[in-house]
């Protein structure tokens, strides 16, 4: 999956994007509050690890 599908299915599962850094942008999950950190790389594969993660935190 690339950074920007990974986007498009975040705003489809309610979250919105809080804030932008420097290199990554704050996601945030409308149903229960939690916060993830996602980088900003655009067309780039997401590794399976970090996609976990950010599903995790969350709460996906």
């Amino acid at each position: 999956m690339k950074y920007n599908e990974l986007y498009k299915k975040l705003r489809k599962a309610g979250c919105f994007l809080l804030h932008h850094g420097a290199r990554h942008d704050c996601w945030m999950n409308s149903g229960n509050g939690k916060k993830a950190w996602v980088g900003r790389h655009g067309t780039e594969e997401v590794p399976k690890g970090t996609l976990k993660s950010i599903y995790q935190e969350l709460g996906l």
